[in-house]
């Protein structure tokens, strides 16, 4: 297939490596990666860590500098895709201007989901999704005496070790019983409870937001479904994310937990991929079953895929997922995907915080967490992606090492 012009809506992790794998596969067509923020495409993880702390500046999120899109013949556009004319094959953007493609990506990545309470929109309520959230977010954090987040996923707590560093009083509000739940396993998230514990946050599981209150024009207090009211004159919130689907919902394409696409990141249309954040793909380590994946890795590995297909090197995607979080001085690094998993071996020792969780189902290991044991990780990758298969059994035995069973069995 002979490309003249490549479109990418999106201009996050996802559609900036698409942009950027198809210059480095040979691609010398036009590229137009469209996004509605102004700037130039950035990294979205060190917003609520490195950048909210001032350890890192703007510079240091960009992708890359203005010359490399430049050089690269990359073209910038700033505005928001409204609709996509399959027919013409072309994407209608707000300001009336049309961008022309002979393949479209649809890289357009999820939003918040919303606080579905009564003073949500008070000054002083946060989510932090784009640098403006967290530009808007810094100066209050230093200032604040008790934050409140709603939320112990990836975000708000990464968010919640960053106020406790700072000084604030924190109050961790989450409806399951232990800190992200739906993302790692219990024995793992112990050992994070009790770290931030130390650090002085203060969990209450099981617990939901009934409304917050304000008081001379911000946010003073949050009022919990039992009643209790918490002093709050900052709250963040992190309660999931719902994919951007309406671009593609509104053209018609398939649609389910995010635009559906098939083994290749082909949409329901031959002509439109899409990836990253608002894809449902069939994943290979969920037995196929299609899943949405949120991680810069699943991003940049699709969009590697994706430019490589274009230009006529398909492939099945079937890259192993992996996942990370800074806490304080906690680093967990997530191989595979626990779904399902039954048992569970432990290396290392949790009181330490230098511990991995082998996790298994029907014998068969599908994920490994690894908290400060960077050695794990990098090995489970390598483990996860290759027979021989790791047993229980084995990793149980006294003395086993995953380094050295990995080397042993290349």
């Amino acid at each position: 297939m002979s490309l003249v012009s490549v479109v990418i809506v999106g201009a996050g992790q996802a559609g900036f490596q698409v942009a950027a794998s198809l210059r480095q596969e040979g691609y010398t067509g036009r590229i137009s990666l469209i996004g509605d923020e102004p700037g130039l495409p950035y990294q979205r993880p060190p917003l609520s860590k490195a950048y909210l702390l001032g350890k890192i500046g703007e510079t240091n999120l960009l992708f890359r500098p203005a010359d490399f899109f430049a050089a690269q013949n990359i073209e910038l556009i700033h505005d928001k895709a409204t609709a996509i004319d399959r027919l013409n094959r072309r994407v209608l953007l707000a300001s009336g201007e049309v961008a022309i493609y002979d393949h479209l990506v649809l890289a357009t990545g999820a939003h918040n989901r919303p606080l579905p309470v009564p003073g949500a929109e008070l000054p002083g309520v946060f989510g932090i999704k784009t640098k403006q959230d967290a530009d808007n977010l810094a100066p209050l954090i230093k200032a604040a005496r008790n934050v409140v987040v709603i939320g112990a996923g990836f975000i708000g707590l990464e968010f919640a070790a960053v106020a406790a560093a700072l000084g604030a009083s924190v109050h961790v509000l989450e409806l399951g019983d232990r800190p992200m739940a739906r993302a790692i396993s219990r024995e793992m998230s112990e050992v994070f409870r009790q770290a931030h514990e130390t650090w002085g946050v203060h969990f209450d599981f099981r617990q939901g937001l009934s409304s917050l209150h304000g008081d001379n024009g911000n946010v003073c207090a949050v009022e919990t479904t039992d009643g209790r009211r918490l002093p709050a004159d900052l709250v963040v919130f992190g309660i999931g994310v719902i994919p951007n689907v309406q671009l593609a919902s509104e053209a018609g394409l398939s649609i389910e937990n995010g635009i559906r696409v098939d083994a290749n990141l082909l949409t329901s249309d031959p002509q439109i991929s899409a990836l990253g954040d608002v894809a449902c793909f069939p994943c290979l380590q969920n037995d196929e079953q299609p899943i949405r994946l949120e991680s810069v890795q699943n991003a940049v590995d699709q969009a590697r895929n994706v430019a490589a297909r274009l230009m006529g090197k398909p492939a099945t995607y079937s890259a192993l997922p992996w996942f990370w979080t800074d806490q304080g001085n906690l680093k967990l690094q997530i191989a595979g995907l626990s779904i399902g998993y039954d048992s569970t071996v432990i290396l290392g020792d949790p009181a330490t915080s230098q511990v991995s969780v082998l996790c298994f189902r029907d014998n068969r290991l599908i994920a490994v967490e690894s908290c400060n044991r960077l050695g794990d990780h990098m090995a489970a990758r390598k483990v996860l992606a290759r027979p021989p298969r790791l047993t229980p059994p084995v990793a149980a035995a006294e003395g086993f090492d995953l380094k050295t069973w990995e080397a042993a069995n290349r």
